[in-house]
């Protein structure tokens, strides 16, 4: 499976800190490591979207009123 890769560019003061957080670990280089860093944070978010809408949340209300579960 091929890969396609594409620059970003981040500020140097954070490539740096990026830099010395991969000393000493399993990561070979500062781009592994950020998008390591990236997925954790996009799976993170993607949980997160999953919202009721209003109209929803009041059809859940009002089922759990019914079912004797809130006042």
């Amino acid at each position: 499976m091929e890969k396609e890769f594409t620059t970003v560019s981040i500020p140097t003061a954070l490539y740096k800190k990026a830099e010395e957080a991969v000393k000493g670990t399993e990561f070979k280089s500062v781009a592994a490591y950020v998008a390591h860093v990236l997925r954790e944070a996009l799976a993170k978010t993607e949980g997160a979207a999953e919202v009721f809408s209003p109209e929803d949340e009041e059809k859940v209300k009002e089922r759990l009123k019914a079912l004797g579960y809130i006042d």
